[in-house]
């Protein structure tokens, strides 16, 4: 460690938040780690199973990591909260699937590289620096893995409000920004909580929400989701089929939502990013949906190589592919459609088949009927039956 003289927590924090900036997150806070004010509504959000298939939410060591910080960090004092802005800055939110049904809709954070890796090893580096500059420091970087209440800590670090549809909003920032911090041994002098809500009767969001997710706020003020209806639910975790009732609610958004997001009005405010790996990736700004039906595996590997979109696999990413060719509805999408009915894939097979029940033409109903005669699997039959009957 070069620095010699004992700063005080005023000095450490001053020293932070500077290297924070120069690394290039675009806001930092520093915030006190203690028990969660917002434990007992997130157990009441488990209890009413709004998590869905997220099982990893209510395990019952990773409630007690959320409940209390310190417990995920044993000794852990401050948390050195920072944000990074993804926003690509398109004119057009949603690309050429704003106004193509043929094409689908990527969520603005996923039509780039993995910001998982790129935030974690600058957190990373942050704390190295802090231990080899500033103070012997213990501790460790989160970034949206961690059993950790980020968009509390946040808060309380001063860098914005919960809002209606669940995003931390900052007034000069807007939503469109990754949180990640570091838990430190260590006490510092903390900003203060981000207090008022600017959200007031504002309702945008919740009126846009096509699937009904976002509730508004529950009795103590926290805003309430239920996830399981929620596009990024279904497009995203959700690992099975998605409810036939929701699929075409969900459009041609194929991978996460912005829909929240975009109607937020504090978002006229959001910049673009100044991250070159955030920017979109070519192809990924309205996908021909036909095309990517017929993607193999090592396409599938070879395109999405240190994206998001892995996180879905293959099967995941044609599963929603297909409900956005039905939701579409033109005979164009025929054809990959019915070669997805010989998918190795049962999820796969079994939306291609609600697809084409949802176009219904000669040529869909030839493939439907062609492929009940071979199909092995149980679902799928279930699905290609409720097709024909269409």
């Amino acid at each position: 460690m070069t620095q010699t003289a004992v700063l005080s927590p005023a000095a450490l924090s001053a020293r932070i938040r500077n290297r924070a900036r120069g690394m290039g997150f675009d806001g930092v806070g520093i915030a006190p780690v203690r028990p969660s004010a917002h434990g007992g509504a997130y157990d009441r959000w488990l209890a009413l199973g709004m998590h869905g298939e997220m099982g990893y939410l209510s395990r019952e060591d990773a409630v007690a990591k959320r409940h209390d910080p310190a417990v995920l960090v044993p000794g852990a004092r401050s948390a050195v909260v920072v944000a990074l802005h993804y926003d690509p800055g398109d004119a057009a939110a949603d690309g050429e699937g704003a106004v193509d049904a043929s094409r689908g809709i990527v969520a603005r954070y996923a039509r780039n590289d993995d910001y998982h890796e790129l935030m974690k090893a600058r957190l990373i580096a942050l704390q190295d620096w802090i231990g080899a500059e500033l103070v012997p420091v213990g501790g460790r970087a989160y970034v949206d893995t961690g059993a950790v209440l980020e968009r509390e800590l946040a808060h309380r670090a001063g860098l914005g409000w919960h809002g209606k549809n669940t995003m931390l909003i900052h007034p000069r920032r807007g939503s469109y920004f990754f949180i990640g911090e570091v838990l430190l041994d260590v006490e510092l002098e903390y900003d203060d909580a981000f207090v008022k809500d600017h959200c007031g009767t504002c309702h945008r969001c919740l009126d846009a929400c096509p699937t009904g997710a976002l509730l508004g706020r529950d009795a103590t003020g926290a805003p309430l989701m239920d996830a399981r209806r929620c596009i990024s639910y279904l497009t995203i975790e959700l690992r099975g089929p998605i409810p036939r009732d929701l699929r075409p609610l969900i459009g041609n958004r194929i991978y996460g939502c912005d829909i929240c997001q975009e109607v937020c009005p504090w978002n006229r405010f959001s910049r673009r990013t100044d991250e070159p790996a955030f920017l979109a990736r070519e192809g990924l700004d309205g996908p021909e949906l036909v095309e990517w039906m017929t993607m193999t595996q090592e396409e599938f590997s070879a395109r999405f190589k240190n994206s998001p979109i892995k996180r879905t696999k293959r099967r995941g990413l044609l599963r929603n592919v297909a409900v956005a060719l039905g939701n579409w509805g033109s005979p164009e999408a025929v054809p990959a459609l019915a070669g997805a009915l010989n998918d190795e894939e049962p999820l796969v097979r079994g939306h291609a088949a609600w697809a084409l029940g949802r176009i219904g033409t000669d040529a869909a109903r030839q493939a439907l009927r062609g492929r009940e005669e071979a199909e092995e699997d149980a679902w799928v039959r279930e699905e290609i039956a409720a097709a024909r009957a269409c």
